[in-house]
């Protein structure tokens, strides 16, 4: 397929027919640079169903606030803006993304879950926009499949069939992979700099030149989400990880032990959490 048409499709997703209605306005609200915290509260509180996710996400073991936010105003002050934006996108994809790939959603979860984690043992300053990056890494891949289903199937066969990871036959099929299509969305959106990086960079972390360290964490935890055997990201095996991503965050055996143990702990939870509306 020609990039040009690709890339210009891509800036068309809020007007795919497949999409529903309420998803096409929560990227109107996302997309507009002006959208305040007080305009994206308005309208997550006007909608009963998605009120109920924000409050079970944001008071799931994953924030460390327990059953302790009683407010979408209150979650919204302590996550911040571009957090937020973030956290209602991959919230309000739930339903897009387990019509796309059985199994996408739990893998996202178990990513964002070990990316917050990871950033907080490493004192990163903004862990909640690195665990954004961690639900909305495969978002690009719920846009080809959407927008060019009979393109993706001939992406899933051939990579099943070559034994190839995913991104190597998006790119032979389509010029550009799910993190470079998921890039691409997130500006539109008019994400930070950092999360775009983040997004397009996790499968070639050495890539990333103003957030490397963020960008590894979300590499990693994309591929201990895989290990773990948490969801499905498309691949029938694992990847291996990035050197230059091992080396930047330096874990011991110790640190991965603990990971996979938090991990264990908070999915399971949250995930329940989650699918009690």
């Amino acid at each position: 397929m020609d990039i040009k048409t690709i890339q210009s499709e891509l800036q068309k997703i809020d007007t795919i027919p497949t999409i529903p209605d309420n998803f096409k306005k929560i990227l109107r609200i996302i997309e507009n640079p002006k959208a305040s915290l007080s305009t994206i509260c308005n309208f997550i509180i006007n909608d009963q169903a998605l009120t109920s996710r924000v409050l079970k996400m944001v008071n799931s073991p994953i924030y460390g606030f327990p059953g302790r936010i009683s407010s979408v105003n209150q979650a919204l002050l302590l996550l911040g803006l571009n957090a937020v934006r973030g956290l209602l996108l991959g919230i309000s994809a739930f339903e897009i993304m387990q019509k796309a790939m059985a199994g996408l959603w739990e893998h996202s979860l178990a990513t964002t879950i070990t990316a917050r984690f990871i950033a907080q043992k490493k004192g990163i300053s903004d862990p909640e926009e690195v665990s954004v990056a961690g639900l909305l890494h495969d978002i690009g891949k719920v846009i080809l499949i959407i927008k060019f289903p009979e393109e993706y199937e001939k992406v899933l066969r051939r990579a099943s069939q070559e034994e190839v990871l995913i991104f190597k036959a998006e790119k032979e099929i389509f010029g550009i992979t799910h993190a470079e299509a998921g890039a691409i969305v997130c500006r539109k959106w008019n994400f930070p700099q950092n999360l775009i990086e983040m997004v397009e960079y996790y499968h070639n972390p050495q890539y990333s030149q103003r957030f490397p360290l963020q960008t590894a964490i979300v590499h990693i935890s994309d591929i201990i989400a895989r290990a773990k055997g948490i969801g499905f990201a498309g691949d029938t095996f694992v990847p291996s990880i990035n050197p230059v991503a091992w080396d930047k965050l330096s874990l011991t055996r110790e640190n991965i032990k603990e990971i996979l143990m938090h991990l264990e702990e908070t999915f399971y939870e949250t995930s329940s959490n989650l699918d009690s509306q």
